[in-house]
């Protein structure tokens, strides 16, 4: 059983990487949006495929940003009986939303770039490497910010994508622009907005994947629910486990509910209290993903046979 004390300690520091995280992506966010205004404007003045899509791509990054600032801010908000998690699931409808705009983003980029190799524009190479630079520094910038918190969730990890395939993009924007200096082929812009969608289309792919096996409700990752329910069976008293799910609110946020059938000797012995307990230290400590919410239900032999519904 959790203190008092120590759960209010864990709410505190748990409030404060929140905190930590919104700072971050502030700052991500302004630094993003300045290079966006200099991409646009170096993609007017030189008319480069590259330095448009990667200003796209700054575009649908900073909208991103601003979505994860959002589902950051929202994340600190307190429960309540009618949001009994509160606005923790907001960092996975977040990364979702980020992800589907990027994979818009890649599959446009490679249709045009692919276009536009058989079309090449003049493309003038100084313009097109003084921006790329430009946008290089701010999200080596933006990296840095992030970097500390990249893994922390769904959220930011999204975010950091996000800037690390405009980092990759500014490269391939300077390196157009130093080919188109050097060879004078023009083709070598296009080529550079292709690559800079072939980096962005797997990432974002995995991105959803992943957020959207959270939003089906569907087993943690890494955790076996049948091997959970093996060992469940093995503690004293327990006859067996069914009605057995187990989900995943939010990045670090498994919760796990089950109906176990329970020998009669519990009840009359007064073991139910401990076998409680038994149960929740199985799952929060025995298996990889570690489950501190979970929910038991208790039943008499028989039960489960007038149960509405049947369930594994």
């Amino acid at each position: 059983m959790i203190m008092k004390g120590q759960a209010m300690s864990d709410d505190h520091q748990h409030g404060a990487a929140h905190s930590e995280n919104r700072t971050r992506l502030a700052i991500a966010f302004g630094v993003t949006a300045t290079i966006l205004l200099a991409e646009i404007i170096g993609a007017a003045l030189t008319g480069s495929l590259a330095l448009i899509v990667d200003a796209g791509h700054m575009a649908t990054d900073a909208g991103g940003l601003l979505i994860a600032l959002v589902a950051s801010t929202l994340a600190l908000r307190p429960t309540s009986s009618r949001r009994t998690w509160g606005y923790a699931r907001a960092e996975v409808l977040a990364a979702t939303v980020q992800a589907a705009v990027l994979i818009g983003v890649g599959l446009f980029v490679l249709v045009e770039g692919i276009r536009r190799l058989f079309q090449p524009p003049d493309i003038p190479a100084k313009g097109l490497l003084i921006f790329g630079v430009i946008g290089l520094v701010g999200n080596l910038i933006s990296i840095a910010v992030l970097y500390a918190g990249r893994s922390a969730n769904f959220n930011l990890r999204a975010a950091f994508l996000e800037v690390v395939n405009d980092a990759l993009g500014s490269v391939a924007v300077i390196v157009a622009a130093i080919v188109i200096a050097t060879t004078g082929w023009q083709g070598a812009d296009a080529l550079a907005a292709i690559l800079i969608g072939a980096l962005i289309l797997p990432r974002a792919f995995r991105i959803l994947r992943d957020t959207v096996r959270v939003l089906l409700e569907s087993t943690p990752v890494g955790l076996d629910l049948d091997a959970v329910r093996e060992h469940l069976l093995e503690l004293p008293y327990v006859t067996d486990v069914h009605d057995l799910h187990a989900t995943q609110i939010a990045t670090g946020l498994p919760v796990l509910t089950a109906h176990v059938t329970v020998d009669r000797e519990c009840f009359r012995e007064d073991r139910a209290p401990d076998l409680l307990d038994q149960l929740q230290k199985c799952v929060a400590e025995h298996f990889d993903v570690s489950i501190e919410h979970s929910t038991f239900q208790f039943e008499p032999a028989g039960h489960r046979d007038h149960e509405h519904v049947p369930h594994l």
